[in-house]
């Protein structure tokens, strides 16, 4: 009777999940229907304009979904080379040390800041820094806010991936110095191809966590409704936007705000299905 019970709360809480999930997707699809009616959802998402007076109103997401995901890739892109030398050393070279589990604390603590504290950091401290350079801040917004989101997600990346390079069994380790391998050839043929299913996932969550950052990224990208010029260009990402012109929207332009939710929605659910497909194949190696 007990494990039956166990059983169908276990099924209750699945169950629970997806149809909450389900709530999620019906909602913003009902409320997108407006305006993609009116423009199409290729046409939506194709367009790059975005103009919300009344006798030229048009909208797309296009200049949105190109700010998200310069702004997102650069900030992994520059994740990648900081993150991975920390998870080395909490989960390999001093693994089970006090100098690790210290340095472990202190990534855990700021991965858990709220991103509004990293804005404030990045807006009075990185900016100015670029200021004093001679260059124009308000035209490097793209760039302000993909190092902000770059030093948001390492701690996040670099504490996921060293647990599971400290999970790489000890044997293989051994059985590697036992024929002669150095620390850096245990490293490069022993944990890091053990551990790169799990290390390709810490990624692929912290490029989630960047996709969808709002607060950061609104007070440095400089919130213009264009396609940004590369990382010198400014623009808005979809969460920004959102976060930005929801309070007073009404009518197609709501519409077209939660339609852009809906995208980004969409977006960090293939992020996640091509996450789990390369994860798959490189655990299949």
């Amino acid at each position: 009777m007990k494990d039956k019970i166990f059983n169908i709360l276990l099924f209750a809480a699945a169950l629970a999940v997806l149809l909450l999930t389900a709530g999620v997707l019906y909602a913003l699809v009902g409320k997108s229907l407006e305006v993609f009616s009116e423009y199409g959802v290729w046409g939506f998402v194709s367009n790059s304009e975005w103009d919300p007076r009344s006798a030229t109103e048009e909208y797309g997401a296009l200049s949105f979904i190109m700010g998200t995901l310069y702004t997102a890739f650069f900030a992994l892109f520059l994740c990648i080379p900081f993150s991975l030398p920390v998870a080395l050393f909490t989960g390999e070279y001093f693994k089970g040390k006090r100098v690790a589990s210290v340095v472990s604390s202190i990534v855990d603590l700021l991965a858990g800041i709220p991103s509004i504290v990293y804005g404030l950091w990045g807006f009075y401290a990185l900016r100015p820094v670029v200021i004093s350079l001679g260059v124009n801040a308000q035209g490097f917004g793209v760039f302000l806010a993909s190092v902000v989101l770059a030093v948001m997600i390492i701690p996040y990346a670099s504490s996921l991936s060293a647990e599971f390079i400290s999970m790489v069994p000890n044997n293989l380790k051994e059985g590697a110095y036992s024929l002669g391998a150095t620390r850096s050839e245990v490293i490069q043929r022993v944990s890091l191809p053990f551990a790169r299913s799990g290390i390709v996932a810490s990624y692929i969550l912290a490029l989630g966590r960047a996709l969808g950052e709002t607060m950061a990224v609104t007070m440095l990208i400089g919130n213009t409704n264009n396609i940004p010029d590369g990382l010198r260009g400014t623009g808005n990402t979809m969460a920004s936007i959102i976060a930005n012109q929801f309070g007073e929207a009404d009518g197609l332009k709501l519409s077209a705000l939660i339609a852009i939710g809906l995208l980004l929605f969409i977006i960090t659910a293939l992020i996640n299905l091509i996450a789990k497909l390369i994860m798959k194949k490189l655990s299949a190696v």
